[in-house]
């Protein structure tokens, strides 16, 4: 079924077992179809304030966050990878020791300035933001994949900045409205084109960002393998469908064939 040189594409279900939810629940499934656009949180300082808020909240459930089996699985299975793609944010498949990853919408441990381009670790950001907002991020909430907290007043929250220009910072992600760069998507397509085949994991493939890997390596005629809970977008595409928890597919998978 999956012989020869995979390419990999994860999503957020990888990640539900280090406790970090996926889409499914009924608040993180409405943020999903509600997300904050590039547009908004540019061009409206309200918007920000909103994003950076429910972030400083949210912050501490991603950044405590440990690779699971899964993640421990994919990375023993790298030497077999032509290419390891992610849909998710929250860096734990190098967490667990993955080299090879192409992190298609950016990572949650980075910010960066709109107007100057100064990085910031976002550990960092997170002692300014705290030291701004005494007390405000440790308010219990449900969060979101993408590290938002579910907060309806962020009246009093307070903004930081640049420490460079005092520009306007935003993280390292792909909000909806922005374009995946165009360098990790020809990455991506090459790592489909040298595989053997597709694995997909813990991905419902709703968004064509990541569905487009799977309609390439369908149209090269490569297998599919979609290993996720529930109904996919890429189902009819698919060579085989498992249906069942990572924590018990992925091992599997890993373990060398006798």
């Amino acid at each position: 079924m999956l012989e020869g040189r995979l390419a990999v594409l994860t999503g957020a279900g990888v990640s539900t077992d280090s406790g970090i939810p996926d889409y499914r629940g009924p608040e993180t499934a409405r943020r999903a179809r509600n997300p904050v656009r590039f547009a908004q949180f540019v061009e409206d300082p309200r918007w920000r304030q909103r994003y950076w808020a429910r972030a400083a909240v949210g912050w501490r459930r991603v950044a405590e966050a440990q690779p699971n089996g899964g993640h421990r699985a994919l990375m023993e299975m790298e030497p077999r990878m032509s290419g390891l793609i992610t849909q998710n944010v929250d860096g734990l498949h190098q967490a667990a020791g993955s080299q090879n990853v192409n992190e298609l919408h950016g990572s949650l441990h980075r910010v960066i300035c709109l107007s100057c381009g100064t990085p910031e670790a976002r550990s960092e950001l997170q002692v300014r933001l705290e030291l701004a907002n005494p007390g405000f991020s440790a308010r219990p909430v449900e969060v979101a994949p993408d590290g938002d907290a579910e907060l309806d007043d962020v009246s009093g929250f307070r903004v930081v900045d640049c420490l460079r220009c005092g520009g306007p910072l935003k993280p390292d992600v792909v909000f909806f409205g922005e374009s995946v760069p165009r360098d990790r998507v020809d990455q991506a397509y090459r790592a489909v084109e040298e595989a053997d085949a597709l694995l997909v994991a813990g991905s419902s493939l709703t968004v064509f960002s990541g569905y487009r890997f799977v309609k390439r390596a369908h149209a090269l005629g490569r297998p599919v393998v979609i290993a996720t809970l529930g109904p996919t977008r890429a189902d009819p595409l698919a060579t085989v469908k498992l249906d069942a928890p990572l924590a018990e597919v992925l091992p599997a998978l890993s373990r060398p064939r006798r």
